[in-house]
């Protein structure tokens, strides 16, 4: 017998009587029961939960459970369901405990798969054909690492990088990794023993597919040229939901850089150490081909960085095609062509697909270049980015201004039954109009849940009195900001997070301060200064009395629950950077359709960002702590009313500073 969503989540109930310190929830058993409600009357839902309600249970429930309701009606196609999430660490909490426990818990079958690119998996072929070519592909390095992935390939069950004992370089991964047209199908001699195509076969079969955004959106982006990389799916839950617009902002444009085409040159011929794979074949026309192609490339993309530091706009910004030449996209097809000439002659299938594989890599970046510097994808924003300073890699950025619209006609109005979730997606005590108008959602039900934690008693929240504004007086502003930060971490027993919306503030504050940090003997540790973000957090959790400075990435998915974590410092509030181009043309875009960009637009997106920030603090039931934020607008501009609504009920303080001149 089948039970249902409620019969799980009662005190009593199925998770109850296997997880004991199970707590039964209503906000969660209420998220559930709407989830099961809009898969089963094929409708769209917005839920935003706060932290703690358990949102993993409350949409995995329903959804295992659905897949088991149709296979129970004899002749009708089973239900699978996507599970898409932004970060890793939700991805590996779900496949790794949530879903294995509530496989031993419910009473029915069900598979769920962890879905990976392609890319992440070996292939045996190419790994062997590397073997063979490795003296003219590789330097010593590389083959060292060639030689670990090749004894790794006949003790490894699963294929993937991520079972593999330490990162390759990039261009050795290159060569041995599955590819989508460098394969042989059924044809290649390693098929049945195919590391991709036996996860392939997995996924088609699973009920449950956990995917993130950035493979989901690939996907629906291949859906409208008529390919796929994901079997047909009936429902599809976003979790961390608040993400979506910027990731298919990302996926629905073109980029296009330098360092592109210079790598993938180097793999075909790199006349430095006479290795690549026009080597191996000796194809002398095309080494000379690739070596012209060098030139014209620097040429001309030295020709675009010019136009941005002289002629282009002060945020690079292209709003008409560029009167720069395009003498590189022609003779990308050319060398294809020359390339795919060559392979139809030989008699070995595997090398022909080798060679049609980087033809159609070279066809890619040609058309993408073209695309760009005709500008044309319509209703789009173009513009250069660079990165680096020796080695400029030099970027042709597009993005769609509006998502809206293609994700209502390739996603809304084609899966039945779309579930979005996060802790933040609503704007102000209940209005979830701001998200929904960013993703094209027109129709959909609605539900804002409330946190299980007693936020008045866990949390503080503290508002600086005096303070200039960072709009008038930025000077002035930062001083005050130092001054505050001071103040506030002498206060604090426990760690600190400071969060600032620039780095260029952070690396200011952390210059003057770090002379105080070190009279008071207490660990500062700083974004962007070597360590990566995860190294960071474990050392901030074990020193239990740090201070880390922060920006973006810091605001958002970042969980230290207990003493570790006791006061959040805001800096400033989190408007997104006016001049971005991207940023530029949605404002643009609202006012040509009447309305006010900054009260539609910035505002409410600034106002989920400040619940990110605020939302680090309070963990668990049994966290406890302060959020401070030093920007007065909150209490001078009427905006900023807006902003404290849309933060969690709990305790307010005006404190006036301690600081000594």
């Amino acid at each position: 017998m089948i039970p249902t969503t409620s019969e799980v989540f009662q005190p009593d109930g199925l998770i109850a009587r296997r997880l004991s310190r199970f707590e039964a929830r209503g906000e969660q058993s209420e998220m559930a029961e709407a989830v099961a409600a809009a898969i089963a009357d094929r409708r769209h839902l917005v839920v935003e939960a706060g932290t703690g309600v358990g949102k993993s249970f409350a949409y995995l429930v329903p959804s295992i459970l659905a897949t088991a309701g149709r296979q129970g009606n004899e002749g009708e196609a089973r239900r699978r369901v996507v599970i898409s999430t932004h970060t890793i660490s939700l991805q590996e909490q779900l496949i790794s405990r949530d879903i294995p426990f509530l496989n031993a818990v419910l009473p029915l079958e069900f598979s769920a798969v962890l879905v990976k690119g392609r890319g992440n998996y070996l292939s045996l072929r190419r790994m062997a054909g590397a073997v063979d070519k490795s003296r003219t592909l590789f330097e010593s390095e590389e083959q060292r690492q060639l030689k670990q992935i090749k004894d790794w390939s006949q003790s490894t069950y699963d294929g993937s990088l991520a079972d593999l004992g330490f990162s390759p370089l990039s261009n050795v991964w290159d060569e041995v990794r599955s590819e989508h047209g460098n394969c042989l199908g059924k044809k290649c001699p390693t098929y049945d023993d195919c590391y991709y195509y036996r996860a392939r076969r997995r996924v088609w079969n699973a009920d449950i597919l956990v995917v993130n955004h950035a493979l989901f959106f690939s996907d629906l982006a291949l859906r409208r040229e008529g390919a796929s990389v994901l079997p047909e799916y009936d429902v599809v839950v976003f979790d961390e939901a608040h993400m979506l617009e910027d990731v298919a902002a990302a996926h629905l444009g073109v980029t296009v850089s330098n360092g592109q085409f210079n790598y993938l040159f180097n793999k075909l011929y790199n006349d430095r150490n006479q290795k690549g794979l026009l080597i191996s074949h000796n194809l002398t026309e095309g080494q000379q081909l690739v070596a012209r192609l060098r030139i014209l490339v620097d040429q001309m993309f030295d020709e675009l960085e010019q136009w941005r530091t002289s002629a282009g706009r002060p945020n690079s910004r292209a709003r008409q095609p560029l009167s720069v030449d395009n003498t590189v996209s022609s003779e990308v097809h050319d060398l294809s062509m020359l390339i795919r000439t060559f392979a139809a002659d030989l008699t070995s299938e595997e090398q022909k697909v080798e060679l049609n594989s980087a033809a159609d890599k070279l066809d890619v970046l040609g058309t993408s270049l073209t695309t760009w510097m005709k500008q044309r994808q319509d209703d789009s924003v173009y513009w250069i980015e660079t990165v680096g300073r020796q080695n400029l890699n030099i970027k042709l950025m597009s993005s769609p201004i509006d998502v809206g619209a293609s994700l209502r006609d390739n996603l809304f109005s084609q899966i039945p039954s779309v579930i979005l979730t996060s802790a933040t997606l609503a704007v102000g005590k209940q209005d979830f109009s701001f998200f929904r108008n960013r993703i094209g959602l027109t129709k959909a039900t609605e539900l804002k849940l409330g946190s299980p934690f007693d936020y008045h008693t866990q949390a503080k929240l503290v508002l600086p009195d005096s303070m200039p504004d960072p709009g008038e007086s930025p000077a002035l502003y930062e001083s005050a900001v130092i001054d505050r930060i001071r103040q506030h971490v002498d206060d604090t027993e426990g760690g600190v997070f400071v969060l600032f919306t620039s780095y260029k503030m952070l690396q200011s504050a952390a210059r003057v301060l770090q002379p105080w940090f070190v009279s008071r003997n207490r660990l500062l540790l700083c974004q962007g200064e070597g360590l990566q973000r995860s190294l960071l957090l474990e050392r901030f959790r074990q020193d239990g009395q740090a201070v880390l400075f922060g920006t973006e990435s810091f605001w958002q998915g970042v969980d230290v629950p207990g003493d570790a974590l006791k006061n959040v410092i805001i800096t400033k509030l989190p408007f997104s950077v006016p001049d971005h181009p991207l940023l530029e043309a949605r404002v643009e875009r609202i006012r040509e359709r009447g309305e006010n960009p900054f009260t539609q637009y910035q505002v409410p997106e600034a106002a989920i960002k400040l619940r990110q920030g605020f939302g680090r603090l309070i963990r668990t039931a049994t966290d406890s702590g302060q959020v401070v934020i030093l920007d007065p607008r909150l209490r001078t501009k009427p905006y900023g009313r807006i902003f404290l609504e849309s933060l969690p009920d709990c305790q307010r303080v005006v404190a006036a500073s301690t600081q000594k001149k």
